[in-house]
Parts: C-alpha cells; structure tokens; sequence
C-alpha cells in the first residue's frame, strides 16, 4: 500500500509539462546515467579518451534543452573522476538545481577511508550510492569487499558496476552474498551491439546475475556499442539484445539512462531516448512508467525534488 502511495506521488511530482488531457501522455522519463564536465576546475579530469580535456563546461542547462522536449524530468549524475573531492562538487551542484535528483560517487572501496567517505558524502540525501568497475568487483571478491559493502545497505545506498560482457557473473556472485544490497549492472555491461543474436557468455552471465532478485540492469550506452559514429535509429538493430534482457529481468528490474552526453558519440539524445521509447511502450503503459522511473526510484530510492531545496551538505575536511 504504501509503495503503491510514494507511486502515485511521484507520479504527480514528476510529470512533464504541457500534457493536454486528450493525449495519451508517454511517461515521464528519469534519466539514470549522465556525466557533467566543467574543464575550468583545478580537480577536473582528463576528457575524453585521448587525454585532452573538454573545450568548455557541459552542464545541466545544456541537457535541459535536449531532454525536456522528450520527456525528461529529472537526471541522475553518475560519477566517472577518480578523484574524491570530485564526489563533493557534483553534490553542490545538484543542491543548486532540482532537474538533479540524486548523485552516484566514485572512490576506492579499498581505501581506508571508504567507510568514512561513505558516511559523510550519504549525510547528503542527494547522495544514492557509488560506481565501482569490474576489476574492483573482481579484486574484492577475493579479500573483503563484500564486508566493506554492507555499510552501504544500513545507508540505503545502491551500487552501480561498470564493465564487460563477462562482468554479469562476478556481479552475481556479490549479490548472492548481500543479498540485501541494490546492484546495478551498468550499460547492459557494455555488450557489443550488431543487430545479431548475443554471444552466449555475455547471456550466461546476465542470467546468473538476473537470478538474484537484488540486481537491476540499466539499458545505456545501446548506441555508443554500435561502433558506429550513426547509430542506426531502427529498434530492430536493438532488439535481439533488448528481448534478451526482457526476458531476464522483466518489468520490474529494467532502467532507463542515456549515458549523456558519450552518447553523443553514437547518436544524438533524440535518438537515443525514441529507440527505447519504441521498444517499451509497445510492452504497456505500466511497464515503460515503471522502466522510464519506477524502477530508478525502487533501485537508488531518490526523492522528488520540489521548491524545497536540499541544502549544500558540508565541504570535503
């Protein structure tokens, strides 16, 4: 009853503007992976690839424009700088502009420090969780990083891990072991995609993964995997790998995000978000509401940001 109520609410919260009651309204869209850059910070890492840094600042107000004419009502920042106090400016950032719901940090979980990193940057309500990569998964499966995680569910923090296509078991096998903690396999573990059926390692893997009721599977980064510098637009390039995760995660454990703005390396946002459109709303009204934000606020419990601001939590010491 209760999960029944926050859905209805948020709903009413998150709902995009100029939808005319005559329409059937698409649901409102919570993108779950986009990166802002500001390349003037002393802190700020190297952008792209090839080492050279941005020419300029890619901020909130330049996806704003992109995103809300499709649908977008709010972003979560997922955090890709190694670099610690790098967690603290994304933070300030979405306390100054409520299109931010949430922040996903970045750092060691072998520091020393991680503990206490993790406690002061979650005092932040803005502050969902952290990434780590597959080597690190990897890595700590063999000490104890499965310990040093169970902090993360008392925080009610999430868990996003970012790898390749033989990523997925490694995944299951933490999962398995804290059962109690939300995991999110990032870019469909960044599948190579050409419109032909899945390698069998790569759906091994997600299907052990998917047998564990605790992990969620975000579908991004489907363009940049074409190779392609024009993604084809067709859902049927993209179908064979999205009937698979369909088949294994279902409804209930599938999430949007654009992986914005790398996804420009593949297609222009428009493209990105129609692809999926496509392929979700024809599985139902419920199943796209829950696959565009239901399944984002169950998997990083965010809150609906209103005229109420969050303040700045306070400075890295």
């Amino acid at each position: 009853m209760r999960r029944a109520i926050t859905s209805i609410l948020i709903s009413l919260v998150m709902t995009p503007a100029g939808t005319h009651a005559q329409e059937k309204p698409r649901p409102p869209i919570l993108d779950t992976h986009v990166h802002f850059f500001d390349p003037l910070r002393p802190t700020a890492p190297p952008r792209p690839k090839d080492g050279k840094p941005l020419p300029r600042p890619v901020m909130p107000v330049d996806l704003k424009k992109l995103a809300a004419p499709h649908g977008v009502v709010g972003v979560l920042i997922v955090e890709a700088s190694p670099i610690l106090e790098d967690n603290q400016w994304w933070l300030d950032l979405a306390a100054e502009d409520p299109f931010i719901v949430g922040v996903i940090g970045r750092f060691d979980p072998a520091s020393e420090d991680f503990e206490k990193n993790l406690r002061h940057f979650a005092k932040n309500p803005l502050y969902r969780g952290i990434r780590i990569s597959h080597n690190e998964l990897k890595v700590g499966l063999k000490g104890n990083l499965a310990d040093r995680l169970k902090v993360m569910i008392d925080l009610n923090l999430a868990l996003d891990v970012n790898g390749g296509p033989d990523m997925p078991a490694d995944v299951a096998i933490l999962a398995s072991i804290l059962p109690k903690l939300r995991i999110v396999i990032n870019h469909a573990a960044n599948l190579r995609i050409d419109g032909k059926t899945p390698p069998v390692k790569w759906r091994e893997g997600m299907e052990a993964a998917a047998k564990q009721p605790n992990v969620l599977c975000k579908v991004s980064a489907l363009v940049e995997q074409t190779g392609q510098k024009q993604a084809p637009r067709d859902v049927k390039y993209y179908r064979s790998v999205l009937d698979t995760l369909w088949e294994l995660f279902g409804e209930d454990r599938l999430i949007f995000g654009s992986n914005w703005p790398v996804s420009n390396g593949g297609a222009p946002y428009e493209t990105v978000v129609e692809i999926v459109q496509d392929y979700f709303s024809a599985k139902g009204e419920k199943a796209a509401a829950k696959f565009f934000q239901g399944n984002s606020q169950s998997a990083y419990a965010w809150r609906p940001r209103g005229a109420k601001e969050i303040k700045k939590s306070p400075g890295m010491r």
